[in-house]
């Protein structure tokens, strides 16, 4: 799992740095010049083809793979469940359909990205997607979060009541509730601003606050997806490798004192 998530990571952030694209609003309130056009055009590189559909399934893919971690640790915590792992699988296959058929849905009934050449320069601009779909996915996204958010805290505020044995499982608990609750707040906060897209007073805002609300989502995109992510793993490992490490400090001490006595036996038989 973790080397199929960091196969990913690296996919989508060669593909972003490689086929960038720009996003113009829609909406008729918001008109753009031609020198804002040149503006935002001139920093782009000449490519070949589209790729705002790749970089879109890309995203997709990602948050497939978080959903499929965030099941395994729900399932881990659930202790194995059957019955929680077949509620997890269902209600992330439905969130996980509606968002696809959503996408293709922005897909084929908006305009397709264009390729727009000005004056040398070849941009991909997605001129038609509905930003209304692009956000219902999130929405989406959100319901999933939320409810993963809760079985997590319930069974932990149930764990935490219930056991009287064993610091290792608390410390695990801990540890999987701590990772859990910054992914939930950085995908919270993606989420409000992606639904702040919808509000009619951005759109009537300057090039300048555009360009920095885009800027700001993107890079929380990125680091809820692929920093924050990537901490769901790596969280689980690095307490399991903790544990490991105990363990045979343990083990050393043990063989330690083992062979104190036995020679200690050894020098009182002679």
């Amino acid at each position: 799992m973790s080397f199929l998530y960091l196969g990913v990571r690296t996919v989508h952030w060669t593909t972003s740095r490689r086929f960038p694209h720009a996003v113009l609003p829609t909406s008729l309130n918001y008109r753009y010049g031609v020198s804002e056009i040149v503006n935002r055009l001139v920093w782009y590189h000449d490519f070949d083809n589209c790729t705002v559909l790749i970089q879109n399934w890309m995203a997709t893919v990602t948050n497939i793979m978080l959903g499929v971690i965030m099941i395994a640790r729900l399932h881990a915590m659930y202790q194995q469940s059957r019955r929680m792992l077949v509620f997890l699988v269902l209600i992330f296959s439905a969130v996980t359909i509606a968002s696809v058929v959503i996408i293709i849905m922005q897909s084929s009934i908006s305009t397709v990205s264009e390729e727009i050449i000005l004056s040398g320069y070849s941009q991909c601009i997605d001129v038609g997607n509905d930003i209304f779909l692009a956000t219902v996915t999130w929405i989406f996204g959100a319901v999933w979060e939320i409810v993963a958010l809760c079985l997590a805290v319930w069974i932990a505020i149930k764990h935490f009541r219930e056991v009287s044995t064993g610091r290792t499982i608390g410390d695990c608990f801990t540890a999987l509730i701590k990772s859990h609750v910054f992914y939930f707040a950085s995908f919270a906060a993606v989420t409000c601003l992606t639904l702040g897209t919808l509000s009619p007073q951005l759109s009537n805002a300057s090039a300048v606050v555009m360009d920095f609300y885009n800027g700001l989502l993107q890079i929380s995109s990125v680091v809820q997806m692929f920093v924050l992510g990537l901490r769901l793993v790596l969280s689980i490992r690095k307490f399991n490798a903790k544990v490991v490490a105990n363990s045979d400090e343990a083990t050393a001490m043990t063989s330690i004192k083992f062979r104190e006595r036995t020679r200690m036996s050894t020098d009182n038989d002679v």
